[in-house]
């Protein structure tokens, strides 16, 4: 609370004013922190005007409410009670008028509602002055005083004085606002985006209804809410790191930092370093001090993917994480404690790493608290389709093309390959198909050579010409009905061709164009 001193009764000279608007004018110029300038300000007007209490309050947007901000001689629960409707008593209808209000004795008006139980005193009457603080013609709060009552004619100077003052201060009041505003958004822009995260990695997000995908996604919604270590297993391409976002933004640990190591990718002559952090002259080139991913990490998630390929040097010191959670920096010996939550994954099979002894058996059992093993997409082929439109729908809008379907033949050479690159394999497949497909359709002919074997075509090895040219023309004919929703007629102007001759090859190749009616 700022001291409040007594009140001298004894009006302001002209010298006295004078001094103070050149105070305010030095104070504007030379500080940067409004509210910090504010006070100063206010503390002048106090001690150098005879006036027991001073306030700036302002105009709350987002609430439509009037707030005291800034005041000397009130204390913060004070400054809290402070708070009017535009309208509502003196402060409100000064915002609501835009005019100056004078109220010679505080404890005689009705209006007056002293909501901060700090106003007026029975034995010393007291007089209440509050001017408009408006930018472009527009209110933007109040500056309002208490100065002791000794007549009418020096409250029409104290008015005169405290309007210039609100004039000096409108400009910087106002950019306080504007900053306020900006941080506002900042932060609502912020939580938005979080809660898009969040969102985007819903456990039921994750694309793939196979009873496999369906037990990962009860995996991680029993994990999440806690701080278990968790480990995810499974093949290159089967989506680990979409898993461990899934794991992290519906944590407790959602809004706090989520740092990902690819380990792998990490020189092994700096991984100690990206890990646990440097101090300054640690070794050569380190010429200032460094934070690690752990530090970064710490009151959240830390993301160790390809967690077996760490070197026997690099696995101690993490064990030595795991178990104290504190790290220590490179050329420090001041272990620093870290509260982070640790989620691992590998395609190595680190049970066999352990009997090789290539990975450390304590440092295995430390992570493998909580397994996830991510399935391949051979072992979910029910999730193709779904995981293949997905991908249409996402490359379709990255490339600006109109993406309808994917034609029949390409879908049945897509189910029958064996995908060793699992589902980032049919990622890249699709978005190759999406740049080459001039129609809106994915034919098979779009697809990488690798699906365009015999095996992936269930094609024969062997086979005459008619019958890959037969093949072809039962495709191109399929694709035709499927586009004109069944309509022969539509169809065959598509491809150039007569009603007549349209139909006598449909029938000819046994295809029924009633089955195309209701596609979408």
């Amino acid at each position: 609370m700022n001291q409040i001193k007594s009140p001298n009764t004894k009006p302001a000279t002209l010298q006295d004013q004078i001094f103070v608007l050149h105070q305010i004018g030095q104070i504007l110029g030379t500080t940067t922190d409004l509210e910090d300038a504010l006070n100063q300000i206010l503390e002048q007007a106090c001690l150098r005007l005879n006036m027991s209490i001073a306030t700036v309050s302002l105009l709350q947007e987002e609430t439509g409410q009037v707030s005291i901000d800034v005041a000397y001689g009130l204390s913060q629960d004070e400054i809290e009670r402070g708070r009017y409707n535009v309208g509502e008593g003196i402060t409100g209808k000064v915002v609501e008028s835009g005019k100056s209000v004078i109220v010679p004795r505080i404890n005689s008006e009705p209006m007056f509602l002293n909501r901060t139980g700090a106003h007026g005193n029975e034995n010393e009457p007291t007089s209440f002055v509050c001017v408009p603080i408006s930018l472009s013609q527009r209110v933007v709060g109040t500056l309002s005083v208490d100065v002791p009552y000794v007549g009418d004619a020096p409250l029409q100077d104290t008015v005169r004085l405290v309007t210039i003052a609100a004039v000096m201060i409108a400009q910087s009041v106002a950019a306080h606002q504007r900053a306020r505003s900006e941080q506002k958004q900042l932060v609502d822009e912020n939580e938005r985006l979080k809660s898009e995260l969040r969102q985007r990695f819903q456990p039921d997000n994750l694309i793939g209804n196979s009873r496999a995908m369906q037990e990962v996604c009860e995996l991680i919604q029993q994990v999440a809410p806690s701080d278990a270590t968790v480990m995810l297993r499974g093949e290159s391409g089967t989506g680990k790191e979409l898993v461990a976002d899934a794991i992290h933004y519906n944590s407790l640990r959602a809004s706090q930092n989520f740092v990902k190591v690819h380990v792998a990718a990490l020189p092994e002559s700096l991984i100690e370093s990206e890990l646990f952090g440097h101090e300054k002259g640690a070794f050569t080139g380190a010429n200032r001090s460094k934070e690690g991913r752990f530090e970064k990490a710490n009151g959240g998630t830390i993301f160790l993917d390809e967690i077996g390929e760490l070197a026997p040097v690099i696995q101690v010191k993490l064990l030595r994480v795991l178990q104290n959670r504190e790290v220590e920096r490179l050329g420090s010996n001041t272990p620093k404690p870290i509260d982070v939550r640790i989620i691992a994954a590998t395609h190595v099979d680190l049970e066999q790493a352990v009997a090789n002894g290539t990975f450390r058996e304590d440092l295995f059992y430390r992570l493998n608290v909580f397994p996830v093993f991510n399935p391949a997409l051979r072992d979910r082929k029910s999730d193709i389709v779904q995981l293949a439109d997905h991908f249409l729908e996402k490359y379709g809008n990255h490339h600006n093309s109109k993406m309808l379907r994917i034609s029949t033949p390409a879908i049945d050479m897509m189910m029958s390959y064996h995908w060793p690159g699992n589902v980032r394999e049919l990622e890249n497949c699709i978005e190759r198909a999406v740049i080459l497909s001039n129609d809106g359709v994915v034919h098979g002919h779009h697809l990488p050579p690798s699906l365009q074997t015999a095996d992936a075509t269930n094609t024969p090895v062997s086979g005459s010409l008619e019958s890959l040219m037969k093949a072809y023309e039962q495709e191109v004919f399929i694709e035709a009905l499927k586009n004109s929703r069944g309509n022969v007629a539509k169809a065959a102007r598509t491809l150039g061709t007569t009603t007549r001759i349209m139909a006598y090859r449909i029938q000819k190749l046994d295809i029924n164009p009633k089955q195309f009616k209701e596609l979408k």
